[in-house]
């Protein structure tokens, strides 16, 4: 991670080497936080943010599920993020707010406990990197739906992204792909999933998956360019017998599979709609599209 100079942290800006928190942070210990991933793009008008509103919006909606109240406007952290990229002079960076349960409690009620956030953000590449990637099935499952909230980024839901992610790694793929507890498909460990078939696209339903910023993005940005989106539940052989599979993200972006356990998809090769897809999402987050303006926010 290449560091920056400032973290946001409770409306102050503080040295990044000084930006720390006690060992007995209550969301340290069992997960109980609630976080974003953004990204700001150089555009031809400057910096700009992609959907912050949107982002700094389901954040809001994440804390509901832990009873968590933010001590600060939808507004004001959405100003706070474009402070602090311009106090770390940057045209371009990844965003990671975070609200979480600060230390004052331990167990597993945080009702006491303070709500503190910050906003960090530094460079970051692709999360996938350039190449097209290699994913396998995991033998883990993604996260039961009546065990949690699933539409909520929960920091807590992730070691279950963890684990998965290990454990492909280790078995030299370079990300999982996880199904659900009734064997649908639901979504990479950080990423959704898209599938292309004689030119019609598929992704999971909402359900067991998190309703990504991205994937929004991709659907209407594939039904305007006139393709059929259908949202169903899918099998791990609609995934093996397409056409094309991607990854979506906002840390990933748009980012073409070639090959699924075993299965290579269309010969190892990135697809034609992938990277349709692919080329006019780089063209929208770096305002090249003056159609999709509203979704940025310039610095």
């Amino acid at each position: 991670m290449e560091k920056t100079n400032f973290i946001w942290m409770n409306n102050n800006l503080i040295n990044w080497d000084e930006a720390k928190i006690h060992v007995l942070t209550h969301s340290l210990h069992y997960g109980s936080a609630v976080f974003e991933g953004i990204r700001c793009y150089k555009t031809v008008k400057g910096a700009a943010v992609f959907r912050l509103n949107d982002h700094i919006k389901r954040m809001f909606k994440s804390s509901n599920s832990l009873r968590m109240k933010i001590p600060y406007t939808e507004e004001l952290l959405s100003e706070a993020v474009v402070k602090t990229i311009k106090a770390n002079n940057l045209s371009e960076c990844y965003i990671r707010p975070i609200a979480y349960y600060g230390y004052g409690v331990m167990g597993l009620n945080p009702s006491n406990a303070p709500v503190d956030v910050s906003i960090a953000v530094w460079p970051w590449d692709s999360y996938l990197g350039d190449k097209p990637s290699k994913v396998m099935t995991s033998s883990y499952i993604r996260v039961h739906p009546d065990s949690t909230n699933v539409k909520a980024k929960i920091s807590g839901h992730y070691v279950n992204s963890i684990i998965a992610n290990l454990e492909a790694k280790e078995k030299g793929f370079d990300e999982a792909l996880l199904l659900d507890y009734a064997d649908h498909v639901a979504e990479g460990p950080g990423e959704n999933i898209f599938i292309i078939k004689d030119h019609v696209i598929y992704t999971p339903e909402i359900g067991s998956i998190l309703p990504g910023i991205t994937r929004k993005t991709i659907i209407r940005l594939a039904k305007d360019l006139g393709y059929d989106v259908v949202k169903t539940e899918l099998e791990l052989i609609d995934v093996l017998d397409a056409d094309e599979v991607l990854f979506c993200g906002t840390a990933a972006e748009v980012h073409p599979i070639t090959q699924v356990d075993d299965v290579v998809i269309n010969n190892g090769q990135v697809g034609e709609v992938t990277s349709i897809l692919k080329n006019l999402y780089s063209d929208v987050v770096h305002g090249r599209t003056n159609e999709y303006n509203f979704w940025l926010t310039h610095i």
